[in-house]
């Protein structure tokens, strides 16, 4: 099922004995576009301090109580290494959490498949490479911040530039919640095109400049007014998703 980044902000956070907190927001990896980690805030509990979760903890999903129940007890998470208020995200802060709680940073790895072949700035290079643990800098630990690992808040606004011309900007991202990668960016075509919000697949982004806040991309206007139309109400399903591939010549997500 996919569900907006959006809508996962201010879900609670259960452990197995009780409440740990709420999502505050959401990083990820601009290589790979796979979330990476869950900031919580814990409120009261810890004195408001902000603890990371890998998505790999998160065993339940209740969309009625906008609630993540997550396989850790409130004891693992207290005794986690703490998190500096200051983000990005140190390589050694994460390197400590994996080794911590055991998780593995190749979770998701194979989200696209290693055969799929890609260039550029899509997700398919990294997916099922094993050389990704390295490529993550897990082994260097410094204290420096992971420049490829971003918050989802911060692309929102973001303009976005075909080819050709302007198309508006970032308005929300669709996450997968079974393997956690960002499957869809959602665009909002501002003054270009009526306001219409259309999906556009990380494979058709070519290039993203953090300091200038746009991201780039290798299709046409014409190709994403061609491209068939999206009703945002609407549950995404495999049929729509074909159809949206076909047309961009995308790859496909197991089919």
């Amino acid at each position: 099922m996919l569900l907006a980044a959006s809508a996962l902000k201010g879900y609670a956070v259960e452990a197995q004995d009780g409440a740990i907190g709420t999502v505050k927001d959401l990083q990820f990896d601009d290589r790979t576009w796979q979330i990476r980690w869950l900031v919580v805030d814990t409120g009261r509990w810890l004195t408001e301090r902000k603890v990371l979760l890998h998505p790999s903890a998160i065993g339940k999903i209740d969309y009625g109580a906008q609630t993540l129940r997550v396989a850790l007890s409130r004891q693992q998470v207290q005794g986690s290494p703490a998190l500096s208020s200051d983000l990005p995200v140190s390589r050694q802060h994460e390197s400590d959490l994996y080794g911590y709680y055991g998780w593995s940073p190749l979770w998701g790895g194979d989200l696209y498949g290693s055969e799929l072949a890609g260039a550029g700035f899509g997700p398919s290079r990294y997916f099922g490479n094993k050389e990704l643990y390295d490529d993550l800098g897990l082994g260097n630990h410094g204290d420096s911040g992971d420049p490829h690992l971003r918050s989802v808040s911060e692309v929102k606004g973001y303009h976005v530039h075909a080819t050709d011309g302007d198309i508006g900007h970032v308005d929300n991202l669709m996450i997968d919640d079974g393997s956690w990668g960002i499957r869809y960016l959602v665009l909002d075509t501002s003054n270009w095109w009526m306001g219409k919000q259309v999906l556009m697949s990380p494979y058709a982004v070519s290039e993203i400049s953090w300091s200038q806040e746009k991201v780039y991309l290798d299709v046409t206007r014409e190709r994403v007014k061609a491209s068939p139309a999206w009703d945002p109400a609407a549950m995404i399903n495999d049929i729509y998703e074909k159809r949206l591939h076909e047309h961009y010549g995308w790859s496909g997500y197991g089919w």
